[in-house]
């Protein structure tokens, strides 16, 4: 595995170009398993996750081709011959339950393991299984392969106990080649959410209400091939280069981005005393020094993400007074805070909530990334810090940026991407 070696307290400055959404990416890659012909889908991240998604719908036999700058994907599915997925590369993906939701539309029978990915602490999959088994499907747990079957998807109404992004696009997916109607209540309102219903749409599905907490999905027999898609822009991605340029001091314009997606972390750096302006597709962020101190609460959309959670706590590192960060999605969300202390962060966690004492200077060290956002979280540290700072476990950061190095380089930042011989 490489890692990072930073230089700090370079402003940045410049213009960087947003990658298409990780998470929509993740969603409607397994959204084409439901498609009995080709699909070509455009601005898809070059990234980790992608790249095992692929592999494995290589394994379930469709074929999988992209341009030469691997942000366009053609996608043929009509030879799919396989619905079980194979172990050692869907455990490492926490998306590949969208795997069940694909599989059961098109066959009627999925075998998947259990999730990974990152480790946030307890993320249960329950809300998918309880859905999945209102359509019809029955459900058995081996080994840690969750076995699915349907002799026949049927719509109904299923409400959510809890708002569940996964559980919602899960759902839509299964309900897509339902017979009949299928409601999902309580349902999450994220922008790749409308990505995903927009998409099946294109290919001939009918689904209503998305970006709503209810969502309507008639069902249909069979999805059409042939039509083109293009992901919306990254807005966690976005996120982190806007929170990059506030904690260097610097001016940086974000472009392709949706500023509507970017609102609750632009109200945030407005409230922090941090400039921000916006038109059509771009935002600009620019930072003048004297960073106030905020409280943030994570909440679903559209309330602060989770996943920009890690970067803001970093920056808030430079904010005068004390601040705090609610935790209330994932409930071990805290695995950045060591590495930040040892960078002499003055920050402490109480239950779900982490507390921040601002205005302390950051010094380089040797540091490691534990999850995808922590480890963006510790590049910004890395570039606000005096001296060098190495940011290890940087496998975790290619999972869901694209050329992040390369990308900061371009504004500025001193930051080199070695082979890690620890």
């Amino acid at each position: 595995m490489d890692k990072y070696i930073i230089e700090g307290q370079r402003p940045l400055t410049g213009e960087v170009y947003i990658s298409g959404s990780k998470n929509a990416a993740l969603a409607i890659i397994p959204a084409a398993l439901l498609i009995e012909g080709k699909c070509r889908i455009e601005d898809v991240p070059d990234i980790g996750d992608v790249r095992i998604l692929d592999e494995i719908l290589t394994y379930l036999g469709a074929k999988v081709s992209y341009t030469d700058d691997r942000n366009t994907i053609e996608i043929d599915s009509s030879c799919l011959n396989n619905w079980a997925a194979p172990y050692e590369m869907a455990k490492k993906l926490r998306a590949s339950y969208y795997l069940l939701g694909g599989l059961l539309g098109r066959f009627g029978r999925a075998e998947v393991s259990f999730p990974g990915g990152c480790d946030f602490g307890s993320r249960p999959i329950d809300q998918h299984i309880k859905g999945l088994e209102a359509l019809g499907v029955k459900i058995e747990i081996e080994h840690g392969i969750i076995k699915a079957e349907a002799k026949k998807l049927v719509g109904c109404k299923i409400y959510l106990d809890v708002v569940s992004v996964g559980a919602t696009i899960n759902l839509m997916l299964a309900a897509v080649r339902a017979e009949g109607t299928t409601i999902i209540e309580n349902a999450a309102k994220e922008p790749h959410i409308v990505d995903v219903a927009n998409f099946l749409n294109a290919m001939g599905a009918n689904v209503k209400g998305a970006g709503t907490d209810i969502i309507r999905v008639m069902g249909v027999s069979t999805l059409r091939g042939g039509a083109t898609h293009a992901i919306i822009p990254d807005q966690i991605e976005a996120g982190t280069f806007m929170i990059a340029a506030a904690a260097t001091d610097g001016d940086i314009v974000v472009r392709n981005i949706i500023p509507k997606h970017m609102e609750p972390l632009t109200a945030k750096l407005l409230e922090m005393n941090i400039e921000v302006r916006q038109n059509g597709d771009w935002i600009r962020v620019i930072s003048h020094g004297g960073i106030q101190k905020a409280n943030i609460k994570t909440l679903p959309y559209p309330g602060y993400p989770t996943d920009l959670h890690p970067p803001a706590a970093v920056l808030l590192c430079r904010a005068a007074g004390t601040s705090m960060i609610t935790e209330t999605i994932y409930d071990n969300r805290f695995h950045y805070v060591d590495e930040l202390q040892r960078m002499g962060a003055g920050i402490r966690v109480d239950g779900r909530v982490a507390v921040i004492e601002g205005a302390s200077e950051l010094t380089g060290a040797p540091i490691k990334a534990h999850d995808l956002r922590a480890g963006a979280a510790l590049v910004i540290a890395g570039l606000i810090a005096r001296g060098t700072t190495e940011v290890h476990n940087i496998g975790y950061i290619d999972r869901g940026y694209e050329n992040l190095d390369v990308k900061l380089r371009s504004l500025g930042a001193s930051i080199t991407r070695v082979s890690d011989d620890c």
